[in-house]
């Protein structure tokens, strides 16, 4: 009986981890098909459009990039963490929600002052801002829609 617990804890932190690096994989898709997708669009707006719908698709794409980076290093510390505590998630669970949680509502404010900023002091087209910020949110559907699967196999789901 102690046997079969043992490997049976086994299985339940290989699942996690196998679970934890198909989706730093993905996230990791996300983010190099975004370079590409801002690329693209801030090229595009700049010879269909202006130099300054360019510029403002751009700077929303780094934004969003970025504070898209942050989210992913915070994601693999909470991942770590978990896996390092293996399956007693009970002790490290609270705190680590906790500050996981005032580090993404900490870079939400900032990214909230940058954009105020940008909007009321810098000539700036929103527009185009937000077609920058939306390339984050169309990266995760095409790199899911592409390699989802990928995720859904690593956690031992069939006939996804």
């Amino acid at each position: 009986m102690n046997n079969r617990v043992k490997k049976s804890r086994m299985e339940k932190t290989d699942f996690v981890k196998k679970g934890a690096e198909a989706g730093a994989s993905l996230l990791k898709d996300v983010q190099q098909f975004n370079w590409l997708l801002l690329a693209i669009l801030t090229a595009g707006a700049w010879y269909f459009f202006s130099w300054k719908i360019g510029q403002s698709v751009l700077i929303g794409g780094v934004l969003a990039n970025a504070s898209f980076f942050m989210l992913r290093q915070d994601i693999a510390s909470f991942m770590a963490n978990f896996s390092q505590a293996g399956m007693n998630w009970k002790a490290v669970k609270q705190l680590e929600k906790v500050k996981f949680f005032l580090k993404f509502y900490g870079r939400l404010i900032v990214l909230a002052v940058i954009l105020y900023f940008l909007i009321t002091r810098v000539s700036i087209d929103v527009i185009g801002l937000v077609v920058g910020l939306s390339t984050i949110m169309l990266s995760v559907i095409v790199v899911v829609l592409s390699k989802g699967s990928m995720l859904l196999s690593a956690q031992g789901f069939k006939g996804a």
